[in-house]
């Protein structure tokens, strides 16, 4: 099938695959900077407005390996389309929201809507590029976009947030998603697997009961909730798991070939995916707080000031051909990974400087290392399977993916916060609602201490502390990933797909 395409078509369908994951990489990131405006407008509750994030993700996460299948099973196209046309329809329902409950209901179908899209996305990519070099490439553009999206969530909602309601945020993705349908209408080329089996709707059930209680877990811990709930969420994901995976020995057509596991290059590829994530977005979501509360920059200046990351993983498709053929795929990625931790140790030796141009030279080495990584191990998830196997593949690299940024988040972002009140020191005098105030962020200090003032100014450079020692550790978690990569990950120069 895709040697039947001309080049032509090859890259345009590429370029509508890489809008639609750029797309989705922004709407992950674009709300963060609407929060302040749409609680004004809707007044949700506390609860309400970590609904309104949160819901997004669980649905993806625990939707991503059953949308992977189905697009195997209907049509990889079809499915995209689908979704493509849902996308559009939530980003309207969620735009034009009354009220929070609705919103919340609109972000839960972009999460679903967007489940269908992303594991199709690189699933037609292993389909299209057949070439092994190729491939590589269009994965590196692929991993690019899906890398900058991220970086450019803030800038795009700060430009908007500038000029327009809190709406317009979602509004952007109904362009996209226009020209997703037509342009994919016409350019992508159809491809499912030609012997599926039966489609095991407990196996679905089981895969999101083993993840969507574990990505809630993460993001109560995230928020401090060390509780029962907490607690029986863990345990039912871990539970709900080993049913899973025992499932999938027994069935005739599982959704995930387990014994794909023992193939080194594809569970090295998917631990790489895992850890490296984990450690970018960890540093990456407080980093945006760091510009604005730290830093005293705007919305749209700290949007601004992470596109040397964006720009640096988008420079890793020029060199990650070269890498691959001299190095071969392990040790590739290994270097990659190390050049992306000396990248955070940097970071973390600059944040403290007056100069901030430091800061954003220090974004380089990181976002091209982590560029360059992702594309290779991505590349070695999908490599490893046959085609007809590309969604099932995919699913569970972008599972690895969505889990390292809930991990990330959660586990990093508590120890900033306990490193930033460990090294608090208030002055004397404050009022004790004040302090206590101040004692739980370094935002909760900015909305309640006087600009300029010594109290705050204490808050800062407790936070700049906490952010830098924070960020080493998600250094060394890198060079962790480097020696999975090295211990796992084959170097030969080519990669044959496993049969099964």
């Amino acid at each position: 099938m895709g040697e039947a395409l001309s080049p032509a078509r090859k890259w345009g369908a590429l370029a509508v695959l890489v809008g639609a994951v750029l797309l989705l990489a922004i709407d992950g990131t674009v709300l963060y900077l609407a929060v302040p405006s749409l609680t004004a407008e809707l007044s949700p509750t506390a609860t309400q407005v970590l609904w309104i994030g949160d819901i997004y993700s669980l649905a993806l996460a625990g939707l991503l390996v059953t949308m992977g299948n189905l697009a195997d099973r209907i049509g990889r196209k079809r499915l995209l389309l689908i979704g493509a046309l849902a996308f559009g329809a939530a980003s309207a329902l969620a735009a034009f929201a009354p009220t929070a409950e609705v919103l919340i209901a609109a972000r839960l179908l972009l999460g679903v809507a967007g489940a269908t899209i992303m594991p199709s996305t690189l699933s037609l990519i292993r389909n299209i590029f057949t070439d092994r070099v190729e491939r590589t490439r269009a994965i590196a553009v692929w991993s690019a976009a899906a890398s900058a999206g991220i970086a450019l969530g803030p800038v795009v909602g700060g430009v908007l947030l500038e000029h327009f309601w809190w709406g317009s945020v979602f509004l952007i993705n109904l362009p996209v998603m226009l020209v997703v349908l037509i342009a994919g209408a016409w350019l992508l080329p159809e491809s499912r697997d030609p012997n599926p089996g039966r489609f095991d709707l407990i196996s679905s059930a089981l895969s999101m009961l083993s993840i969507v209680p574990f990505v809630y877990a993460i993001k109560q811990l995230a928020g401090g909730a060390v509780d029962v709930p907490t607690g029986v969420a863990i345990a039912a994901g871990a539970g709900f798991g080993i049913l899973f995976v025992r499932r999938q020995r027994r069935v005739e057509s599982p959704m995930i070939d387990v014994e794909l596991f023992r193939n080194s290059a594809f569970s090295g590829a998917v631990m790489v995916n895992f850890i490296s994530v984990f450690a970018l977005s960890g540093v990456l979501f407080f980093f945006s707080q760091y510009l604005q509360l730290a830093r005293d920059l705007s919305p749209l200046e700290a949007g601004l000031a992470q596109l040397p990351a964006a720009l640096a993983a988008m420079g890793a498709v020029a060199i990650v051909g070269f890498l691959l053929t001299r190095l071969g795929r392990g040790r590739a990625i290994a270097l990659a990974l190390v050049i992306g931790a000396v990248g955070m140790a940097a970071v973390a030796a600059v944040e403290g400087s007056e100069q901030l141009v430091w800061v954003l030279l220090a974004l380089v080495p990181l976002g091209l290392g982590i560029g360059i990584a992702e594309t290779l191990s991505v590349d070695a998830v999908v490599s490893a399977v046959q085609p007809s196997k590309a969604g099932a593949a995919a699913s569970v690299s972008e599972t690895a993916y969505e889990l390292g940024v809930a991990f990330g988040i959660a586990i990093l972002g508590s120890i900033i916060t306990v490193l930033y009140r460990a090294g608090l020191v208030l002055p004397p005098g404050l009022p004790s609602e004040v302090a206590l105030r101040a004692e739980d962020s370094l935002a909760s200090a900015a909305a309640v201490l006087e600009q300029g003032s010594e109290a705050l100014h204490a808050a800062r450079e407790a936070f700049v502390a906490a952010m830098q020692s924070t960020t080493l550790i998600a250094g060394g978690v890198m060079v962790v990933a480097a020696v999975v990569a090295l211990v796992f990950i084959p170097n030969e120069k080519a990669t044959v797909a496993v049969e099964h």
